[in-house]
């Protein structure tokens, strides 16, 4: 991350994230079988020491249950 802004978005992103998936009751193995990843990468995600292509966010998304529109609303709020 190369400015404060870039910072400020990936720590709403993971904030985000971690809010969504426990709220859908799901654990990080749980998220990372839906999404067709590693649990090891959820969790980078969610430590904002990575951040998603759009199509790993779309399947995030999809693992979690929301629209891409309705996440990046919440990452925004």
């Amino acid at each position: 991350m190369k400015n404060e802004d870039d910072k400020e978005l990936l720590d709403a992103f993971s904030k985000t994230l971690r809010r969504l998936r426990t709220e859908a009751g799901l654990s990080q193995e749980e998220l990372a079988h839906r999404a067709g990843k590693s649990i090891r990468y959820v969790s980078l995600l969610e430590s904002r020491k990575h951040q998603p292509s759009l199509a790993t966010l779309k399947r995030i998304c999809d693992g979690l249950g929301v629209t891409m529109t309705d996440f990046i609303a919440e990452v925004e709020a």
